[in-house]
């Protein structure tokens, strides 16, 4: 077992998708040291892959696996950590897409806690049954090892309850149908790196925190708690993404079943994952290539069009919300790495008192707001697993059990 090998112990933290799996080995210590970083993708489909960073060397990896779902990625993932590094893996940190309404702070795994997770995990069936399954696959064959759970929702559990409200029968809430926001491990990680950067005065100011990648959501922060967001019920919600709708009529469903005989399963699909940036444009769910083809194909234009307007408009609301905006950070693939979609973002905003710097933008420059803007506008490189890695040691250090299932519990039937 891996936790025997080496005498130095680390964290490993996981962060799993709907089709890949992230992860990152850390060497404990003031700061935590990434030591290993890589992810396997297109898990559950043909040529999934397997890609590896030695932090400290550069030197890259790549090959090809036959990964029939996340627990798959069990094997090759621990026969890679005890190849290739020198640290043994003493806890585990998983980030877990839904917490329900039970769980708030990061959790070690137990029994208790798979069944709740079993119990909602109609809230996220892209992705909580594939990350059940890989935290029993790791607790059947690794039981020394500490697993926690970090939830998505966490960051946003206590916003006022009339942002948590959804306008349908009240009878749905006792469900735990409510609007429950997500990206939460990024913001929780956002938010230290401000109160870092700015100090704790600063940081607890009006902050709208936007993480812009293949999922995109935005934050109304203050006073370090999160009081809107744009998700709701489930990533889907809010603002336009890569391939999932963002915000739309309902009466759709009831349209498009009566037009075309589609179910609800058939919707979903569409909704999450043929829809956003790729439906609109028909050409690309990437940014970049839009971005390259827009001059040539109105499709490209439109769709990074309809993504900054929405953007600027939930900007725009959530400032409405905090009564005004001292902050606006821009983090995730995109807003880390487009500057002219930030641009023209921005670029409607001026009524808040927001002036853009043109070259600190290109430069991808920390502070890319005027000296003397009212709302200072920050690119903050947002890390997850950093994140889930600090919340495994915190309970590392709190000697909390590992969770070890009965011998005669199989994985897939526990509880």
């Amino acid at each position: 077992m891996i936790t025997n090998t080496h005498s130095e112990q680390g964290v490993l933290a996981v962060n799993g998708g709907s089709s890949s799996l992230r992860f990152a080995l850390f060497r404990p210590g003031e700061p935590l040291t990434r030591v290993l970083t890589g992810k396997f993708d297109r898990v559950g489909l043909p040529k999934a892959t397997l890609s590896v960073t030695d932090v400290a060397t550069g030197r890259k990896s790549q090959r090809e696996l036959e990964l029939r779902d996340h627990a798959a990625c069990v094997p090759p993932l621990w026969q890679l950590l005890a190849d290739e590094s020198e640290i043994s893996v003493r806890v585990i940190s998983h980030r877990i897409v839904h917490g329900g309404m039970r769980f708030r702070e990061p959790q070690p795994v137990t029994l208790e806690l798979i069944a709740e997770l079993r119990r909602i995990r109609l809230f996220a069936p892209q992705h909580l049954p594939a990350q059940i399954a890989l935290l029993e696959e790791i607790a059947l064959h690794y039981p020394g090892v500490l697993q926690v759970a970090c939830f998505d929702t966490a960051f946003h559990r206590d916003m006022p309850r009339v942002a948590k409200l959804m306008p349908i029968p009240r009878r749905y809430e006792e469900q735990g149908v409510q609007r429950y926001g997500f990206h939460g491990l990024s913001y929780t990680y956002l938010m230290q790196e401000l109160e870092r950067v700015v100090g704790a005065t600063a940081a607890s100011g009006r902050v709208i925190l936007a993480h812009l990648g293949n999922g995109a959501s935005m934050a109304a922060v203050l006073g370090g708690r999160s009081l809107d967001t744009t998700m709701g019920f489930t990533p889907a919600a809010g603002l336009v993404m890569s391939t999932r709708t963002g915000d739309i009529d309902p009466g759709l469903v009831s349209y498009l079943a009566r037009s075309e005989g589609m179910t609800a399963d058939q919707f979903n699909e569409m909704a999450n994952a043929k829809s956003g940036l790729l439906g609109v444009s028909e050409i690309s769910s990437d940014v970049r290539e839009l971005l390259a083809r827009e001059k040539d194909d109105v499709r490209a234009a439109e769709a990074l069009a309809l993504f900054c307007y929405q953007a600027r408009k939930w900007i725009g609301a959530l400032a409405a919300v905090l009564n005004g905006l001292d902050t606006l950070v821009f983090s995730a693939g995109i807003g880390e790495n487009a500057p002219v979609i930030r641009a023209r973002i921005c670029g409607g905003l001026g009524f808040l008192g927001l002036e853009l710097d043109a070259s600190a933008n290109e430069a991808n420059a920390p502070i890319i707001s005027q000296v003397g803007s009212k709302v200072t506008v920050r690119v903050i490189p947002t890390d997850e697993e950093l994140c889930l890695a600090r919340a495994g040691i915190a309970l590392m250090q709190s000697e909390a059990v590992p969770f070890s299932p009965p011998q005669t519990h199989r994985k897939g039937i526990i509880l």
